[in-house]
């Protein structure tokens, strides 16, 4: 609400998370050109968001390293601009850089004032790379004076199977404040489909400065945390086009000895969970 800060907790997304069009104008058979605009939508910042890469959809906890990765994929006024070739991509936006605010059913006002790129490139058709840089303005309502440079690098491999699929992806990203210090975020996850059958699991490391409010004596300081993560969904069909799965993901962290008499010692962390998916 820009006056309480989100401390251990993760914010809802806005119902209507794009509303989007795009238009592509092939120049020859290898080469076109497109437009992208949303209302909200998403520019080209960061790995493909992921909830939407097979590697982690499944997963129902948002990676720690989010807001170093992929969070601008909610954004309330997007343009992007791109040129394809052959197996490569380059692509540019001019997009809000202001997080959503805590109305979920409405639109956050229209700006433009935050640039990013993006080169994508995919040499074969199960190998996916992209890097990416960000100029973010204000994008936390609790620092409206801070802006953020991100830098973002990722790799995704897909192996199709006789019945399933197996997709892992590695990525990093860099929040640079300014004014403020810079943080990294490392992730590494992967999932297997096979039949009615997903694994999951995840491994990440994110150096977090606001684990503690502005009254509390380790406010602002930095700290590494990492978290492992494993877990399954069995999926039951329902219709042709509809299927359950029922699921299970466990977590543990670590962190520095420091954060134990508020986190406790390496804590552990599960969820059950019941979700539908449209096919």
């Amino acid at each position: 609400d820009g006056v309480m800060p989100l401390i251990d907790r993760q914010h809802p997304h806005d119902f209507l998370m794009e509303l989007a069009a795009v238009y592509s104008h092939p120049l020859n058979a290898a080469t076109s050109l497109f437009l992208y605009a949303g209302y909200p939508g998403e520019p080209a910042l960061g790995p493909p968001t992921f909830m939407h890469r097979f590697s982690g959809m499944d997963n129902l906890d948002a990676p720690l390293g989010h807001h170093w990765l992929d969070a601008t994929h909610i954004t309330f006024g997007v343009l992007t601009a791109g040129l394809v070739w052959n197996s490569v991509k380059i692509e540019g936006s001019l997009f809000n850089g202001r997080e959503p605010d805590q109305y979920r059913w409405d639109f956050d006002p229209l700006r433009l004032n935050s640039t990013s790129l993006r080169l994508t490139w995919n040499p074969s058709r199960n190998w996916s790379m992209q890097t990416s840089w960000g100029s973010l303005d204000s994008p936390e309502a609790l620092e409206p004076d801070i802006d953020q440079q991100r830098i973002t690098a990722s790799i995704s491999y897909n192996r199709p199977l006789a019945s399933g699929n197996w997709q892992t992806t590695f990525a990093w990203g860099r929040n640079d404040k300014n004014p403020g210090d810079g943080t990294n975020a490392l992730l590494l996850e992967s999932a297997l489909q096979w039949s009615t059958h997903t694994v999951f699991g995840r491994i990440e490391y994110t150096e977090k400065d606001e684990l503690f409010g502005e009254d509390e004596p380790l406010h602002h300081e930095t700290f590494g945390v990492s978290k492992f993560s494993l877990g399954y969904v069995y999926d039951i069909p329902v219709t042709q086009h509809v299927k359950l799965g029922l699921g299970a993901v466990g977590s543990a962290h670590a962190f520095p000895r420091e954060l134990d008499p508020y986190y406790g010692s390496n804590p552990l962390s599960g969820t059950l969970f019941i979700r539908a998916k449209l096919y």
